[in-house]
């Protein structure tokens, strides 16, 4: 009987260790593959700001538009003067360019996070599967 219950004993720490092993090692899993996702959506966000500057320059930008339209008291639509359109081109201009300036500190932010999370935890998995 004694030696039923050391058996018994013996098999459920064998069970509780092999299920810590189990949860750290698919925690170490789960947390590689997230800093792998981020950094490689990281890298297509820098690839695509590349292809949008180098490549198709006017990817990003857009027909000018003009809201509301301007309507003088006799109800007539008043076309935009040579300088509201420069104004216009201006601005849509420098909202491009600080658009651009978000995605980069975006996927440089996914990069700088992405990287170091998924090089630590993936060394924590070599280092665990050597013993």
């Amino acid at each position: 009987m004694l030696l039923l219950n050391h058996e018994i004993q013996l098999r459920y720490d064998i069970q509780a260790t092999l299920m810590k092993f189990s949860i750290r090692l698919l925690y170490l899993y789960l947390f590689s593959f997230i800093g792998l996702i981020i950094a490689v959506i990281g890298t297509i966000q820098l690839v695509d700001l590349g292809i949008k500057v180098f490549v198709f320059k006017d990817a990003d930008r857009y027909d000018l538009v003009s809201y509301p339209a301007k309507v003088d008291p006799s109800g007539k639509e008043v076309k935009m003067t040579e300088q509201e359109i420069s104004d216009q081109k201006k601005q849509q201009d420098t909202e491009a360019k600080r658009n651009r300036q978000r995605q980069v500190s975006t996927a440089v932010s996914m990069l700088l996070v992405g990287i170091p999370l998924y090089k630590y935890h993936w060394r924590l998995i070599k280092k665990e599967n050597k013993n």
